[in-house]
């Protein structure tokens, strides 16, 4: 089956691409025997307006292959689409007919009972989930725009969007994410940060290793802007596909060859906002290892440390200098 599919789509991409090619061929052969000819006869603006001619002809064709091959690639992804959202839809709604046949059909005991309301809980969750995200692309031109912002502190939506990630993929945070975030803010609508660092998040952990580990690393760079960096431990992301997973619909590959669910919508979703927020976000090349990293830069600022905690910090440093010179002694 994924044979088949794979020849079927490059057919599809290999009919514009040949006819293209044979198109603008024979008109190139045709226009230079003309221009010859022309050349011969020394008809010098006939000789001119088919130089132009020819010009405009293959820049057309070659705008009509273009947008051909790029509708085509977007039809693809947006049946790759509607087979994701069709499947992470069937999955918790079957997952719930099964609990409440089983509970329609015997009385289970008390401890079975609970574990099904936990599960079938889960599985509403991430029905709902799924169907804000959905919301959530409809109406991005105008989320960005509502209500007045507010100053977030960092670290805490940070935690926050992790503590929610392990909830959804059933894992513990203290196993999965290691923080390194110095005192930043940043002025914005909370929902739109929790929105994009919740997939980011998500996705870490989502295409992690097994098991994953999340490194999140939150900077200041310069007065007014804040770098947040998220690092996993997966197979990352190849270089042909680092601009284009920003795409609606973008997946790495043939649904039916994934092993990973998912809609293609979280990435486009956190461009769109970071876009919104006068941010940039991008991958980076990993220095050592596996995994991928996602830079997000974002304007903010550093806080400041109140006096009396940083004297607090001193003063503990000094008294575990002291206590190591005496136990030295």
């Amino acid at each position: 089956m994924n044979v088949a599919n794979f020849r079927r789509k490059r057919r599809h991409l290999s009919l514009p691409i040949w006819s293209s090619a044979v198109l603008m061929t024979t008109n190139i052969a045709l226009m230079v025997v003309l221009i010859v000819l022309l050349g011969r006869e020394k008809l010098w603006v006939a000789l001119t307006l088919g130089s132009v001619a020819l010009g405009i002809s293959l820049f057309g064709m070659s705008l009509y292959s273009f947008l051909t091959i790029k509708e085509i690639q977007l039809n693809r992804r947006q049946s790759n689409f509607v087979d994701s959202v069709t499947h992470e839809l069937k999955t918790p709604i079957a997952a719930l007919r099964l609990y409440l046949d089983t509970l329609i059909l015997r009385e289970p005991e008390p401890k079975d009972r609970q574990e099904f309301y936990v599960t079938m809980n889960s599985e509403l969750a991430r029905l709902d989930g799924l169907i804000n995200q959905l919301l959530e692309v409809a109406r991005l031109d105008a989320i960005g725009h509502q209500k007045e912002p507010e100053t977030v502190q960092l670290e805490d939506l940070l935690r926050s969007c992790a503590e929610a990630a392990c909830l959804h993929h059933k894992r513990e945070i203290s196993e999965v994410f290691h923080f390194e975030i110095s005192p930043l803010a940043l002025t914005s609508r909370r929902m739109l940060l929790e929105m994009i660092f919740g997939n980011l998040l998500d996705n870490a952990v989502k295409y992690g290793g097994n098991p994953p580990r999340v490194t999140v690393h939150a900077f200041a760079r310069g007065r007014d802007r804040v770098v947040v960096r998220v690092r996993d431990n997966g197979p990352g992301v190849a270089a042909e596909n680092r601009r284009r997973i920003f795409q609606l619909f973008f997946r790495g590959s043939d649904e039916l060859q994934r092993t990973k669910t998912g809609t293609g919508l979280g990435l486009y979703i956190v461009r769109t906002l970071v876009g919104f927020l006068k941010g940039s976000v991008a991958v980076m090349d990993v220095e050592s290892g596996a995994g991928s990293v996602f830079e997000v830069t974002l304007p903010g600022r550093q806080l400041e440390i109140p006096e009396s905690e940083n004297r607090e910090g001193r003063q503990r440093v000094s008294e575990l200098a002291l206590s190591g010179k005496e136990n030295s002694s």
